[in-house]
C-alpha cells in the first residue's frame, strides 16, 4: 500500500512539475486555449514612417519616445500576454494600435514569446496615424486558412483613412472558426462622432457574416471582437448582433457583464468597448470549439490597474496620461475569451 502512494504522490507531483516547466494545464478537462483581444495604446517604433503621422513618437518627437521607453512597452505587453494565459500564452492574440509589422517582431521574437512558435498576420491600413489591427497565432494549436483586410470604401469608391477589419478563417481542432478583428474610429469629441463611419463597418460586417453562412451554412462559428469605440446596446453594435435572413444569431457575449465593469475608463466610469460577438453555433454546437458565455472575462491583473489620481478607484495603469509618460501597460484592458472542446 505505501508503494502505491508513493506512485499516486509522485504521480501528482510529475503533473505540477509538468506544469510549471512545459505550461501544460493542470485541469484539462474540456480546456483547449484562449484568444485574447488587446488595445495597446499606442505601440510606435523609433523610427520615422514618412507615410504617416507618426511625428510625436520619434525620440525628438513631442512624446520623447525613446528605446529604453519602447523596450519597456514591449516587455510590459509580453507580460500581459503571459500573465492572461496562465498556464501558457493564448492561441490566438488580437491587437489594435499597432504601428507596423516591426513591433510585433519585437514582441513575438524578442522576447520569450519566441519558443511559442506564433506567426503574425499585420498589414498597413489607411489609418492616417498608421495605427492597424493584426493578430499573432500559435501555429502548434491553429493553421490559418485565408485572411484579408476589409476596407471601407467611401461613396466615390476609395478608402477610407481609418482601420480596417481584419478577417481570418483558422481550423482550430479540426474545427473552422471566423475571426473579425476590429477598431472602429474614436467616439473622441463625443458620442456621436464617428458614428456614421463605425454604422458602415457594422454592416460590412454584418454582410461579410451572413455570406459566410449563405456559402457554408447557418452553423458557421464566427468570433467577433475587438474595440468598438461602442457599447453593448449601441445602433451600431445592434447591427451586428441578432437573426438575420442568411439564418445565422450573433450574440454579445460582452452584454452579461454588470455596469461598473469594462476595460476602459472614461471620467471615472467604466465602459465595455472592447467586446465579443459569437454566432450561436459557438455557443450551442453539438461537437467541436466552443465556449460559454461566462468564459468572457475582461483580464483585471493588479499590475494592469491604478489608482486613478482624479476619481475614486482603479483606471488602467496606462502608458500615457495626456502627454505625461508614466510608463504602463495600456489605457484599455485586455479580454479574453476561453475556448473548450469536445
Amino acid at each position: 500500500m505505501s508503494n502505491g502512494i508513493v506512485i499516486k504522490i509522485t504521480g501528482t507531483l510529475l503533473l505540477l512539475f509538468l506544469s510549471l516547466i512545459e505550461g501544460y494545464p493542470a485541469d484539462t478537462t474540456g480546456y483547449f486555449a484562449k484568444i485574447m483581444f488587446y488595445n495597446v495604446e499606442n505601440l510606435f517604433d523609433i523610427y520615422d514612417d514618412t507615410t504617416t503621422d507618426d511625428d510625436e513618437f520619434l525620440p525628438g518627437g513631442i512624446r520623447r519616445w525613446t528605446y529604453s521607453r519602447y523596450s519597456r512597452k514591449i516587455s510590459s505587453l509580453y507580460k500581459t500576454i503571459s500573465a492572461a494565459g496562465e498556464w501558457t500564452p493564448p492561441a490566438i492574440v488580437a491587437f489594435c494600435e499597432i504601428e507596423n509589422r516591426r513591433v510585433l517582431e519585437d514582441l513575438v521574437y524578442g522576447t520569450n514569446l519566441s519558443k511559442y512558435n506564433y506567426n503574425i498576420v499585420h498589414q498597413d491600413s489607411p489609418d492616417t496615424r498608421g495605427i492597424d489591427v493584426c493578430l499573432i497565432y500559435r501555429k502548434d494549436i491553429a493553421d490559418i486558412v485565408t485572411c484579408r483586410y476589409m476596407v471601407l470604401m467611401d461613396t466615390a469608391d476609395n478608402p477610407v483613412a481609418t482601420r480596417s477589419v481584419l478577417y481570418s478563417k483558422f481550423l482550430v481542432s479540426g474545427d473552422t472558426i471566423h475571426l473579425f478583428i476590429n477598431h472602429w474610429p474614436s467616439r473622441r469629441g463625443g458620442v456621436l462622432t464617428g458614428e456614421s463611419r463605425r454604422i458602415q463597418i457594422a454592416g460590412m460586417i454584418r454582410e461579410m457574416a451572413d455570406s459566410i453562412a449563405s456559402s457554408a451554412d447557418s452553423d458557421a462559428k464566427i468570433i467577433v471582437m475587438g474595440d468598438f469605440n461602442a457599447i453593448p446596446g449601441d445602433q451600431e453594435i445592434n447591427m451586428i448582433t441578432g437573426k438575420y435572413d442568411s439564418g445565422i444569431s450573433l450574440i454579445n457575449l460582452s452584454e452579461s457583464f454588470a455596469r461598473g465593469t469594462g476595460t476602459y475608463r472614461y471620467r471615472g466610469t467604466w465602459e465595455m468597448i472592447d467586446q465579443v460577438i459569437v454566432s450561436d453555433a459557438v455557443l450551442n454546437d453539438g461537437y467541436g470549439v466552443y465556449t460559454k458565455p461566462e468564459l468572457l472575462k475582461p483580464f483585471r491583473a493588479d499590475f494592469l490597474l491604478k489608482r486613478d489620481p482624479v476619481y475614486p478607484g482603479l483606471s488602467p495603469f496606462s502608458t500615457w496620461s495626456g502627454y505625461r509618460y508614466q510608463g504602463g501597460f495600456s489605457d484599455h484592458l485586455p479580454v479574453v475569451l476561453e475556448l473548450l472542446v469536445r
